[in-house]
């Protein structure tokens, strides 16, 4: 439950939490301050086409806790995740306002964007919320069509980016390295065999955007230790796998971390999934990999 304090409120789904977006919340959290409210986003999930349109293909840069994180850690100091349902889209335009700004957070200035639609079929834009604006008392702060067009622009290109595995391209835009949670669990334990051992990460959240299958540099933090490694997505066509899969061989690193989240860091990729003769020429190539990551992580520390 929200406390009562007074709000500068914005709204929106903030997927990937970009330098676009960044911009926004970053004038949100200043306008709180100014005015000793309380910075506030709030946000919808599941997102409305997986609910309105049952689209199950939607991938998102963050899951739903991975934006909450990012959000506070930029100074937003809420984050009000309403479930979106068929009766949350059915609610009139003065309903959501009344019910959600006004009487459930408080909200004494609005930041939104000049193209923002809400309501039942999504009917009421900005003039209409002007209007709300004097009838409830709050004011409203309109967002310029450039940096609306900035944030679009910069969506677009870091799902292009990670859908082609060009990750520092992506992490360009994002403004942090994109990153996945996950879980370590059991695998089929080849890796050891070729002195490969590798964690395999379970990532739940179906609709997360997994890059492009590949060999990745990656990082990241166990026990408060930053430990790099190289990730593996893919199906190991080498030994007839059927399933995508995302393993990661984590250097001078021997602890066991079954059952362990882990947020594991994207920072370069170095190949494309290749299937290999044998396991000796897979064991090869993977010689060659780590080499190429121990060069590369070597210059980060340059």
């Amino acid at each position: 439950m929200t406390n009562h304090s007074p709000k500068v409120t914005t709204i929106g789904t903030f997927d990937g939490v970009h330098i676009g977006h960044q911009k926004i919340l970053k004038r949100v959290v200043k306008l709180a301050k100014q005015q000793g409210y309380t910075p506030v986003v709030l946000t919808l999930f599941p997102h409305p086409r997986m609910v309105l349109q049952k689209d199950n293909s939607i991938r998102l840069l963050n899951t739903i806790e991975e934006r909450v994180a990012l959000l506070k850690s930029i100074g937003i100091e809420e984050v009000v995740v309403k479930k979106f349902t068929q009766d949350f889209a059915n609610l009139s335009a003065e309903a959501y306002v009344k019910q959600i700004l006004v009487e459930e957070l408080n909200t004494k200035q609005v930041v939104i964007g000049y193209d923002h639609h809400f309501g039942k079929n999504r009917s009421a834009n900005i003039k209409d919320l002007k209007i709300f604006a004097g009838q409830f008392d709050f004011k409203v702060e309109e967002i310029t069509a450039q940096d609306i067009e900035d944030v679009t622009i910069s969506s677009t290109k870091i799902r292009a980016a990670l859908n082609q595995g060009e990750v520092d391209l992506a992490n360009s835009y994002l403004g942090y390295n994109f990153f996945i949670t996950g879980t370590v669990i059991k695998g089929k334990e080849l890796g050891r065999t070729i002195d490969f051992p590798t964690a395999n990460i379970d990532v739940t959240a179906s609709y997360k955007l997994i890059p492009n299958d590949g060999v990745y540099v990656v990082k990241s933090i166990i026990d408060g230790n930053i430990v790099f490694g190289m990730m593996n997505i893919g199906s190991n066509p080498t030994v007839d796998g059927k399933v995508r899969s995302i393993e990661v061989h984590f250097f001078n690193f021997n602890k066991d971390i079954y059952d362990v989240e882990l947020r594991i860091e994207f920072l370069k990729r170095l190949r494309s999934e290749q299937k290999f003769k044998n396991l000796d020429a897979l064991k090869s190539q993977l010689q060659q990999d780590m080499t190429e990551a121990s060069d590369y992580i070597n210059g980060l520390n340059e």
